[in-house]
């Protein structure tokens, strides 16, 4: 698409700040008015606008996708998304390891352990730990817990949270990261555990790094966009 606007400019309105193209409101694919809830997501939003040269590339306009996203499809419906993360809970990367004896089974315990119990300890839950693939359902109360913290975030940081579980196949993690109760680089090393493992035994392959580094992008974008979303800077 050709950049059809000189100025971009947001502007305080009810329930928030609008972004404004040549002073006119711009809408969400959806015909919603793009209402942006901070000023720091509006300006984050902003700059993405101002940052198009000739030709607008919707793929370098992250947060601007998030917030159409939060608009348009979960504030409508926002249970049905609850549920839809929620349920990484119950299938989460960090429950399921390799057998016992399997040198990977060791780095999982070393690497997963940690955020595993700072969940159980955070929202008084506990998760069943699983050797190899076939499916075991956590506990009841432990999804109803954390259903219940994924249901507290608003449309905006739900927008970024879906992002995060879905890439890493883990709430976990997402959520750990989140409470900034470890790094983004510490969850994306967990995330990608087994994959990394692979990779230092057969070797790297150059178009699995390439999709790596797109998720991993695709990953840090969605944890910025939560942390505008919650008002924090994301830093430890």
């Amino acid at each position: 698409m050709k950049r059809f606007y000189k100025s971009v400019a947001v502007e305080p309105v009810k329930g928030g700040f609008a972004l404004l193209l040549d002073r006119r409101p711009v809408k969400t694919p959806g015909r919603t008015a793009l209402i942006l809830p901070s000023a720091a997501m509006s300006r984050a939003v902003a700059d993405e606008w101002e940052g198009q040269g000739e030709e607008i590339v919707i793929s370098t306009m992250p947060m601007t996708g998030f917030a159409n996203a939060a608009i348009d499809r979960i504030a409508p419906d926002p249970a049905r998304f609850v549920s839809d993360i929620a349920a990484y809970g119950e299938t989460d990367t960090l429950c399921y390891r390799a057998d016992p004896g399997d040198p990977l089974a060791a780095k999982q315990e070393h690497e997963w352990e940690p955020i595993l119990r700072w969940a159980e300890n955070r929202y008084d839950i506990r998760l069943i730990r699983v050797a190899g693939i076939v499916h075991q359902p956590q506990a009841m109360h432990s999804l109803s817990r954390l259903t219940a913290v994924v249901r507290a975030f608003d449309p905006f940081t739900l927008a970024g949270l879906s992002t995060i579980a879905s890439i890493g196949g883990s709430l976990i993690s997402a959520l750990a990261m989140l409470e900034n109760a470890y790094a983004p680089d510490v969850i994306w090393r967990a995330v990608c555990l087994e994959e990394l493992w692979q990779e230092d035994l057969w070797g790297a392959d150059a178009e699995a790094e390439a999709t790596r580094a797109l998720r991993r992008t695709a990953f840090d974008d969605a944890y910025r966009f939560c942390c505008i979303a919650r008002g924090i800077s994301g830093e430890r």
